[in-house]
């Protein structure tokens, strides 16, 4: 069986730290429940480790498209991938998050109703993408299935704060 498209496959004791603000990552996970909150931990200590400068709040909706992208590739694309790749790349002011898997429909951001139990998940990662003034989309992979992508600004890194000198005594 084929495996999901993107660079070749590390495991995480063979990750390596990016010079300054670059760097590459994939992981591998199998479709199953289980596979979410572990890839989300993965993803979440991964650039903790590794310091990425992510405000808070776009750190928190890095992983709810995380949790979104996995969960929709767990119920839609079981039938088609033993496993998906998560692909992260930093580069110059910004981070790169990749979800690819052999299911060959690429789906479309669609607002669900009211009524409706489902169908929100790439609404949701457009929404939580736009708010944190980041870009997301869905791409077909080479070689078959698809490749759905979110893409994060890098905070700034506050500047060094000037030394203090002691309080003077009176």
């Amino acid at each position: 069986m084929r495996t999901p498209p993107g660079p070749p496959a590390e495991s995480p004791e063979e990750l390596t730290a990016p010079p300054a603000c670059h760097g590459s990552w994939r992981l591998t996970a199998p479709l199953d429940t289980a596979s979410v909150p572990r890839t989300r931990h993965a993803v979440r200590d991964l650039l903790t480790e590794r310091r990425v400068p992510l405000a808070p709040a776009v750190l928190d909706g890095l992983l709810l498209v995380v949790s979104e992208l996995v969960t929709n590739a767990v119920r839609h694309a079981a039938r088609f991938s033993p496993e998906i790749a998560v692909c992260l790349d930093l580069g110059p002011g910004r981070l790169r998050l990749a979800v690819a898997d052999l299911h060959p429909y690429c789906p479309k951001a669609l607002e669900a109703g009211e009524g409706d139990l489902g169908g929100r998940g790439l609404w949701l990662v457009k929404t939580v993408t736009a708010e944190a003034r980041g870009a997301c989309g869905v791409a077909p992979a080479p070689g078959g299935g698809k490749i759905i992508w979110v893409e994060f600004p890098l905070a700034a890194r506050p500047a060094a704060a000037p030394p203090t000198s002691p309080p003077r005594r009176p």
